[in-house]
């Protein structure tokens, strides 16, 4: 038995789900340009690979102060449904299978919040999530701060580290899948460092170092052709 851990964006998903979830809470009116424009930049950033973007996370979180968590809930899992659910790479769930069959524990490992993550868990059959949590007040409204440390960059490994030693498992047995070079600080430590559709950066470290480099299937579904 051994941890197998999980990026979501790009890598279990064939999109950024913080893009599409940025342009619908514009769409919809809860989020105004400015803050879109940077959450846009945030995003690109790491599409680039930079790792030292806490910051700009902490900046995003806290404008979430006041909010009730329990809208943010409703709108994840209105979000999830109409725009998430349909982009799991074709083989994302075969290489969560596999690990499975090896008795393996399965942990996504990603900057999502937990309210994204807990309907990605229950339709793969995960049974961790390390990802970013946000604080809530005894009214149910958010403070504005995260909770623990950011799931991000660094961070991420933070995460892993805590939970492999709440199992009693090690990271260098471990295996990590991720697109980003954003992830280097956990690619550098578990045994198995795996790039699923990577990210320049990515690429050019992968084939420098031997990892292995895996195609889960199209960024996006083809449309079928109407005669």
């Amino acid at each position: 038995m051994a941890l197998a851990l999980f990026d979501l964006d790009r890598t279990l998903l064939s999109v950024n789900a913080g893009q599409l979830w940025v342009r619908r809470e514009v769409r919809l009116g809860h989020m105004g340009r400015w803050q879109a424009t940077k959450a846009a930049a945030w995003i690109f950033g790491y599409h680039l690979g930079f790792s030292r973007l806490e910051k700009v996370l902490e900046d995003a979180i806290g404008t979430l102060r006041g909010t009730p968590e329990a809208d943010v809930v409703a709108r994840t899992a209105t979000f999830y449904a109409e725009e998430v659910a349909p982009m799991y790479r074709p083989r994302a769930r075969e290489a969560i299978e596999r690990h499975r069959a090896r008795g393996d524990v399965l942990a996504l490992l990603s900057s999502t919040s937990s309210y994204l993550a807990d309907p990605v868990l229950v339709a793969l059959g995960i049974e961790h999530a390390l990802c970013n949590r946000f604080e809530v007040d005894s009214a149910g409204l958010f403070t504005g701060r995260p909770v623990g440390p950011l799931c991000f960059g660094p961070g991420k490994l933070d995460h892993a580290r805590e939970l492999a030693d709440r199992l009693g498992e090690s990271l260098a047995d471990a295996t990590f899948y991720t697109d980003s070079a954003s992830d280097m600080a956990v690619l550098e430590v578990v045994g198995h460092p795996v790039a699923v559709h990577p990210d320049p950066t990515l690429a050019r470290i992968a084939a420098k170092r031997g990892w292995r480099v895996e195609d889960w299937g199209p960024e996006r579904k083809k449309r079928a052709r109407v005669a």
